[in-house]
């Protein structure tokens, strides 16, 4: 797909906006499809998905097949999607080309947070018609990483965002909806056309795709926001532009990393979707910190995923069609992570802010979460903002000041070794909200959330709990920390 002659032939905007108009979404795709989430098809179903879910072949079943399924239209379907002056345009610039009596797309069209993202086809393990091999200059598809930092990443008014490795230019777009100005970068000469493809689509003005490794053409500028999917996978081999990250997998974003202290404002947030892999004894947020070289950045790791080292192996192995050619390639990819030292492979999201002084040092925090299925980018801000209210060093004094209360609707899963009641414990989650972590709590802890159904001081909890208050304030801390309780 030419993408530069996409935009240089200056249409398909007015063609592509049907897609919006016959309601091509996520909802409505997975609703069609029988997903409860996207991130959920299976590219080998797709002859099911055909005769199972799209055989009324309305606009929306057509859309859906020729521009996610990698199908192919008739006449009469196509003419359902776009007019006679579409259909020209489309063609013209190379979007749509006659394969026989049919029509196929020669791109993508992924529908992502109220819009659309076009990029070249996912490329599950399958033949595709006229390649036998992906390029090492494909543009990433939409997939469930990218779909992740979609939900993960912080909405709010910045001046300025920067978005690295931005390939199709997905958080590039979807950015410039809440920022003056985007630079989204890439070091893959066709994924700098897509994104400006794509922002011609979506109408954002505001954003300027720049063809350069990582920070090299932007001059002494900071962002407030800066956001990246890099190449991160550990691989034996250098195939695929978009995938491989060096045979540590830490080639590129490592590198993103170290150069966050010089490009990173005051106040601002820089969020990375990746994988890390893991060793024995080996901290990842150490690891992150160690590529700060001293800067003091506040880091929030959430794993989201593991994969063991040979479950890891197995998956990026190619060779389906050649029992010989397969194995040797498990072995070619598990020998180089254990050269690595990796054990298991982690799917993480990862955010960095400059800290705060109040709060003391610099602070590292890993939490296992469930993978987003919702927009959270304020409830990372909210774990930033409680894990530095639990370390101020005044702490005790705004808790003198002002009272303590509950946040939201925290449910309770309470155990008990049999025969001793006495070491009740309980798991708390906050319930109803798109980040929520669980946490054991002991019995002082659970006491604590209970007497809190109506807001307390410090004074009455301590009247309640008796103690010499040190321990008390351990706890709120901890619940502080924790997300479940905050000040009034």
């Amino acid at each position: 797909m030419d993408y530069a002659k996409c935009l240089a032939f200056g249409g398909g905007r007015e063609a592509f906006l049907r897609l919006s108009d016959i309601g091509y979404d996520e909802s409505a795709v997975c609703g069609r499809l029988g997903l409860d989430d996207i991130t959920d098809i299976t590219w080998r179903a797709i002859p099911i998905y055909r005769k199972e879910k799209l055989f009324a072949r309305e606009p929306l079943e057509c859309a859906i097949d020729i521009f996610l399924l990698q199908g192919a239209l008739s006449q009469e379907e196509l003419d359902l999607l776009f007019d006679e002056d579409g259909q020209k345009t489309l063609c013209g610039c190379g979007v749509l080309s006659s394969r026989g009596d049919k029509w196929v797309s020669n791109l993508s069209c992924y529908p992502v947070g109220g819009g659309f993202i076009v990029s070249d086809h996912a490329w599950p393990k399958l033949p595709h018609p006229g390649q036998c091999a992906v390029p090492h200059n494909q543009v990433m598809y939409i997939g469930t990483d990218s779909r992740w930092l979609v939900h993960a990443t912080v909405r709010r008014e910045f001046e300025s965002a920067l978005d690295l490795c931005t390939g199709s230019g997905i958080h590039a777009i979807l950015a410039a909806r809440h920022t003056k100005r985007v630079i989204a970068v890439d070091i893959n000469q066709r994924a700098v056309e897509c994104t400006a493809f794509n922002a011609y689509l979506a109408g954002a003005q505001n954003v300027e795709a720049v063809c350069g490794d990582l920070y090299e053409k932007l001059g002494d500028e900071r962002f407030e926001l800066i956001t990246a999917n890099p190449p991160f996978v550990p691989s034996p081999v250098d195939e695929l532009g978009y995938r491989d990250g060096g045979s540590d997998g830490e080639s590129v974003q490592r590198r993103i990393v170290e150069g966050l202290p010089c490009r990173l404002s005051l106040g601002g947030v820089a969020q990375i979707v990746t994988e890390l892999g893991e060793r024995e004894g080996d901290s990842l947020p150490d690891r992150l910190r160690s590529w700060l070289n001293g800067a003091p950045l506040d880091i929030l790791v959430l794993r989201l995923r593991t994969h063991s080292a040979a479950n890891y192996a197995i998956s990026h192995a190619k060779g389906d069609d050649s029992y010989e050619e397969f194995f040797e390639s498990v072995d070619e990819w598990a020998t180089n992570l254990s050269s690595q030292g990796y054990t298991h492979i982690s799917s993480v999201l990862i955010a960095f802010k400059w800290s705060d002084p109040s709060c003391g040092e610099p602070w590292e925090r890993m939490e296992d979460v469930a993978p987003p299925s919702a927009d959270m980018g304020y409830a990372v801000e909210e774990i930033f903002a409680a894990e530095r209210l639990s370390r101020l060093s005044d702490l005790r004094e705004l808790l003198e000041s002002r009272k303590i209360r509950r946040l939201g609707n925290i449910g309770l899963l309470e155990a008990s070794q049999l025969g001793n009641t006495a070491d009740m414990k309980a798991q708390a989650q906050l319930l109803g909200v798109p980040l929520s972590i669980g946490r054991w709590l002991d019995g002082v802890e659970l006491n604590i959330l209970l007497a809190l159904h109506t807001p307390k001081s410090l004074s009455e909890l301590t009247e309640e709990f008796g103690g010499g208050g040190e321990l008390l304030l351990d706890k709120l801390r901890l619940l502080i920390r924790s997300g479940f309780v905050t000040l009034c």
